[in-house]
């Protein structure tokens, strides 16, 4: 093994120096906006049914971004210096723990967090808010909006929940909350989930007005970012929320790693989100064959087990990358390009874009519509076998919420993909295309071609259902 770049240092302060970050250049068609960020499968190509090959168009950030080349670059140079953290005397795991400690400060830098927040690393944003899940006072009542993602709306088993209707402008979310926290018996500790930015419309929630709602009545706030941070900069410390969840693979970093940062009191409060090592400080047989256990009151108290510290080192890197591209420019391009596709698809008669609070509201690259005459999940079928195109259809883990959005009852059954025989008709379900800080120009005029291209002539492949999903006839 080649020697460390920094081996010549005692401590575990030493770590691989970061790639560097990719300059930002001028686009062809908007010289105010920012490149897009160098994602790896970039270049990856894809079959056509209709024969040939083609450079995969991946609009599906909202599911999962691809990783930064600069992430893949930061954690590839670690990798031969893996260790597990916190355990061990040896070089390697001293230094792998002053690296999964130091990727806590970043975050919570990237956060802009409080003096005494708490940076706790989770597998994604549905663990995150499960375990704030598990952390609320028993008496405690929570409050969250039909709209949000499943990973906010279906952890709070164990409180009571109220569950709020979809509002239609900004100040009606206010105002519907207000109402619900003015309401509420009896008065007691209350928790208000609500989203940064729509999984589903994309559209920014008013995150500042609800945070001083639920404030002002006592209640404390979770956001969740999943959406928001990868397409816009976050402070906790601005926005004032007690706590924010998100995933890295929303991030530009790979799967299995997440975050919940904020208010230390009710993570040292509870019971260890598991059970074991790493949670524990002391562990001690009793007299009477029992066992006594002292919890860590910091973030360890909620990270039992060997930690995934390549994950982590990611999300960090991510973290730093966004940063150093700087955010203005991020978020000019991405402006550029939702702007592209709301155009193109307003051209298009038979699509219709979904919307809670209206055509000017705010976004983030995301955008759901569906097709007058199309099965959502044939459509989307369509765009991947006969252009490379990668979206999503389906209800998006918010069934309420895309279910009020067509017009159906938030309690009506719907299922996802494409019931056999039901290929052209309509569906249940939606399309939903997404972009960030990767995505070239030529991705998004593909698709907006494509699906003008679709709805004026027809699909040229035959479709079949096969396990509820649309695929090509063989």
């Amino acid at each position: 093994m080649s020697a460390h770049p920094n081996a010549s240092v005692a401590t575990a302060s030493a770590v691989p120096a970061p790639a560097a970050a990719p300059a930002a250049s001028a686009c062809a068609e908007e010289p105010c906006c920012a490149a897009p960020l160098p994602v790896l499968g970039r270049d990856v190509t894809v079959p056509l049914v209709t024969g040939g090959e083609v450079t995969y168009a991946a609009l599906d950030y909202a599911a999962s971004a691809p990783a930064l080349q600069r992430v893949w670059d930061d954690v590839a140079a670690y990798a031969p210096y893996y260790g597990s953290v916190h355990r061990g005397a040896g070089y390697l795991s001293q230094l792998s723990t002053d690296l999964f400690e130091n990727s806590r400060a970043t975050v919570a830098e990237f956060l802009d967090c409080r003096p005494g927040d708490e940076v706790v690393f989770t597998r994604s944003t549905t663990d995150s808010l499960n375990l704030l899940a598990q952390v609320v006072p028993a008496d405690c009542q929570v409050f969250v909006f039909e709209t949000e993602h499943h990973a906010s709306l279906l952890p709070w088993r164990d409180a009571r929940v109220t569950y709020l209707n979809a509002p239609r402008t900004p100040g009606e979310a206010v105002a519907t909350l207000e109402r619900a926290l003015a309401d509420r018996e009896p008065y007691g500790p209350a928790l208000v989930c609500v989203t940064g930015a729509s999984n589903v419309t994309g559209e920014l929630w008013p995150v500042r007005e609800l945070t001083a709602a639920a404030h002002a009545h006592g209640a404390r706030i979770v956001l969740d970012a999943a959406q928001l941070a990868p397409h816009h900069p976050v402070s906790v410390r601005e926005l004032d929320v007690d706590w924010i969840a998100f995933s890295g693979h929303k991030l530009y970093a790979p799967f299995g790693s997440g975050v919940l940062a904020g208010r230390a009191d009710w993570l040292r409060e509870s019971e260890p989100y598991l059970a074991g090592g790493g949670a524990s400080r002391k562990v001690a047989r009793r007299a009477d064959g029992g066992v006594d256990v002292e919890w860590h009151t910091t973030a360890a108290r909620h990270e039992a087990g060997s930690p995934n510290v390549i994950g982590v080192y990611a999300i960090a890197s991510a973290c730093k990358a966004l940063t150093e591209a700087g955010f203005e420019g991020l978020v000019e391009r991405e402006r550029h390009l939702i702007a592209k596709v709301r155009e193109g698809l307003a051209e298009v008669p038979e699509v219709r874009v979904l919307s809670l609070f209206g055509d000017d509201a705010p976004r983030v690259g995301v955008i759901s519509f569906v097709v007058d005459g199309w099965n959502s999940s044939h459509f989307a079928a369509a765009l991947s076998a006969e252009y490379g195109i990668g979206v999503r259809d389906g209800l998006f883990c918010a069934h309420p919420l895309v279910r009020t959005l067509l017009g159906g009852a938030p309690q009506e059954q719907g299922e996802c993909g494409a019931p056999e025989g039901e290929q052209g008709e309509r569906s249940l379900n939606a399309i939903r295309v997404s972009f960030g800080a990767g995505t070239p120009d030529e991705h998004v005029d593909r698709f907006v071609g494509a699906v003008r291209e679709l709805v004026r002539g027809g699909a040229k492949w035959s479709y079949r259902t096969e396990g509820g999903r649309c695929v090509p006839a063989v």
